[in-house]
């Protein structure tokens, strides 16, 4: 998988020219369509089947501060998927690779009404590609 890149705007700031806690949930989220892109599901599509996926669940350690105009590079990664539910990882890393925060999120997968859904019914090339993925983070 290519690692995804976001440059720290300068509105995503503080005085101080730190970035603002809230925006790695953000570059996150980010991060996870270029994900869903990359394996060849774009999320408008999917939704356009009446797919949503709501977040469950972010933790996210902050380790180092990034600053304005730095570029960060974030690294998805399968965590599990069972079907209704998909947990991603994250590590977000400074220009000189050094890690300034670690994160997880777990999304399910609904209609548009909050019931649950199983992609396997609604979508099953992409049901197949999330269980390639989660068999490889298995070895």
């Amino acid at each position: 998988m290519r690692p995804y890149t976001h440059k720290v705007l300068y509105y995503e700031t503080d005085q101080m020219s730190i970035a603002h806690h809230s925006n790695y949930i953000r570059w996150m989220e980010e991060a996870k369509m270029d994900f869903l892109d990359q394996i060849g599901f774009n999320y408008a599509v999917l939704e356009k089947k009446g797919v949503i996926s709501p977040v469950v669940s972010v933790e996210c350690h902050y380790i180092l501060s990034t600053f304005f105009d730095e570029t960060v590079t974030i690294l998805v990664t399968m965590r599990e998927y069972k079907g209704v539910r998909l947990k991603l990882h994250y590590e977000m890393l400074h220009p000189d690779g050094r890690v300034a925060a670690v994160a997880d999120s777990e999304n399910c997968f609904t209609d548009r009404q909050g019931k649950p859904l199983a992609i396997k019914r609604i979508d099953p090339a992409f049901h197949e590609k999330l269980c390639e993925l989660a068999a490889a983070t298995e070895d």
